[in-house]
């Protein structure tokens, strides 16, 4: 019989990724609906050691594939260790982070065990009379959200969103089991080389992970005006994002946006500066500790969801914030 929740906790280079924190969190709530366990599935190389630390987060058993065949993420070895994993322990929930490696991989083991898989989840519930898990999408381009279930296949599968779910506060203090899993891999299982790991160095840090986050929209006006935005973010120690139309319009890069089809961010202050607040907008921030809009629009849906709202021309509002901060700074 199928039970409890399991979590495919990523990690790169040895390090646990944020995305699986999160979801553990989420699969705790899950599972305490269940009556069942949040177990983390931890594959890698040398990774033994960190299966405390997801402990620590919430879960009540860590299952570790410790091999050198899964010292690099590839997809043929990390989906057979994988698929051994759920086929061993029938879980009734899986959970991975929509990140680059648990977009590839999560289908993949959909495929070979024979059960549905939901992407980009905003959402994830227990329905109080079936027991199913309900999970949440945009879809038709985000102008609907879709709640889909898996009533006959198992486990239950879905990929979640990196900020979409609140990590639990770490306690040093839980215990739980740590299992050794053994998977045997041949020669046939890689059938990728990797030749040589080539990391981007970035200057900016991610804006899931960024206090502060100012955020520029279309009524921003052009690229250049976020330089505007790039200074207050400077003296506010934040960091730059936007909407989907500056990504669109070419202003920003791809990695700035905020929405249904960008990031998901839990900033504790969001400054929205010239965006509307169209719904894909608002699914990627709404959850921001303190929002504060400047739109020249009064009736912008943005003030809607803002704590604060100021209306009037962001080209002189900004740069007189940015002014103001320095100055309570320098003080």
């Amino acid at each position: 019989m199928s039970r409890d929740v399991y979590v495919f906790a990523e990690q790169r280079d040895g390090e646990l990724q944020k995305v699986g924190i999160e979801l553990i969190g989420k699969a705790r709530e899950l599972a305490d609906d269940l009556g069942q366990q949040v177990v983390a599935v931890l594959l890698g190389a040398g990774v033994k050691e960190k299966a405390q630390e997801l402990v620590a987060c919430g879960a009540d058993k860590v299952v570790v594939v410790d091999d050198i065949m899964l010292a690099d993420y590839v997809t043929e070895p990390y989906t057979k260790a994988l698929t051994a994993v759920i086929n061993a322990k029938d879980p009734e929930i899986v959970l991975y982070g929509a990140s680059s490696i648990g977009r590839d991989l999560a289908p993949r083991v959909s495929a070979r065990i024979h059960t549905g898989l939901t992407a980009d989840c905003t959402a994830l519930a227990i329905d109080e009379e079936t027991k199913l898990l309900m999970m949440t999408r945009p879809a038709f381009g985000g102008n609907i959200m879709a709640t889909i279930v898996c009533e006959d296949f198992r486990p239950q599968m879905a990929t979640v969103r990196p900020g979409v779910m609140k990590a639990l506060e770490n306690d040093a203090s839980r215990s739980g089991e740590v299992e050794e899993f053994k998977v045997e891999f041949s020669d046939a299982d890689m059938n990728v080389k990797v030749r040589e790991t080539v990391k981007t160095a970035h200057k900016s840090v991610d804006i899931t992970e960024a206090k502060i986050l100012v955020s520029g929209g279309r009524g921003i006006g052009s690229a250049d005006k976020f330089k505007v935005l790039e200074e207050l973010a400077d003296v506010m120690e934040g960091e730059v994002s936007s909407s989907r139309a500056c990504v669109d319009s070419g202003w920003i890069s791809a990695d700035r946006q905020v929405g249904q089809t960008g990031k998901t961010v839990r900033p504790e202050l969001y400054l929205a500066c010239g965006i509307s607040g169209a719904i894909q907008h608002a699914a990627g921030m709404e959850n921001s500790e303190f929002i504060v809009a400047i739109n020249r629009d009064e009736d912008a849906p943005i003030f809607d969801i803002a704590d604060l709202g100021i209306v009037g021309d962001l080209n002189t509002i900004v740069p007189k914030l940015t002014e103001a901060v320095k100055a309570v700074k320098g003080k």
